[in-house]
């Protein structure tokens, strides 16, 4: 583990694997550093890997007051620390949302490769709900109930109420658990209070080659956003890996990537 300084002095711990160009990892919500271990591996022979817990998650700080713009200054942190000045960025759901807003904002982004950035289709009942989860999430937070914000998070993602009932009792609910409080912040990120719909003007004004990915197998509004957004991008493509859910198997995804990103 490394660790560098983000803008406004908060520390982010990072891990590097693999020698070659540098493909930098932004996880998702409840992911910390380690979720891409398994890729960075299968990626290590041809570049260096870096993945890096995100603030508020695992060996990073966490600094208040929260903004996005925070975020995207700790990625640009990790950018200048994988070395060479520039790197391309591969993010995951919710992390694939802020590489985006980072390289909107002109971060050194060299090639962008989103998988599933979760954008709430652009229907009034879904906008609303996207709306009420929200601002329900961060009152749990707010009132010292981290427990409660991962329970409504885990049910809006369709987890089944009987298997999420095993989990609160389960060895790994205390480390989910401590990852709760940051559930606001990917919210931010992908601006929920808002409705969380596909921000245009941030897709046009992303001019790097980016190449935006979906599981075959993963709800079709998934799969649909995934594709809106790739035609939105000035240079954007669109894959879908077969039989794919948005829990993406590494093994299958490592080879998009490297045919995307070449060498």
């Amino acid at each position: 583990m490394d660790t560098v300084h983000s803008k406004d002095g908060t520390p982010i711990a990072y891990d590097r694997t693999g020698r070659g160009p540098a493909l930098v990892c932004v996880g998702g919500a409840l992911n910390d550093r380690g979720s891409a271990a398994p890729l960075a591996g299968l990626l290590a022979s041809r570049r260096t890997v870096v993945a890096y817990d995100r603030r508020g998650r695992g060996d990073s700080g966490d600094t208040a007051p929260y903004a996005v713009d925070r975020e995207i200054e700790d990625l640009a942190a990790v950018i200048d620390a994988a070395g060479g000045g520039q790197a391309a960025v591969y993010g995951m759901s919710s992390g694939a949302v802020l590489a985006l807003r980072a390289a909107a904002h002109g971060l050194p982004i060299t090639r962008l490769a989103l998988y599933e950035p979760p954008f709430t289709p652009d229907e009034p009942d879904r906008v609303r709900r996207t709306r009420d989860h929200a601002a329900e999430l961060n009152r749990r937070l707010e009132q010292g109930r981290p427990g409660d914000a991962l329970e409504l998070f885990m049910t809006g993602v369709g987890m089944p109420a009987e298997l999420l009932a095993q989990m609160r009792h389960a060895p790994m609910w205390p480390a989910l658990e401590a990852l709760a409080p940051t559930l606001a912040y990917d919210s931010a990120v992908m601006d929920d209070a808002a409705g969380g719909v596909l921000p245009a003007a941030t897709a046009a004004a992303v001019t790097v080659p980016v190449l935006v990915l979906a599981g075959g197998a993963s709800p079709a509004w998934m799969r649909d956003a995934a594709r809106r957004l790739a035609a939105l991008l000035p240079a954007g493509a669109h894959r879908v890996l077969d039989g794919q859910t948005h829990d993406v198997a590494p093994g299958v995804l490592a080879p998009a990537l490297e045919d995307f990103l070449g060498t």
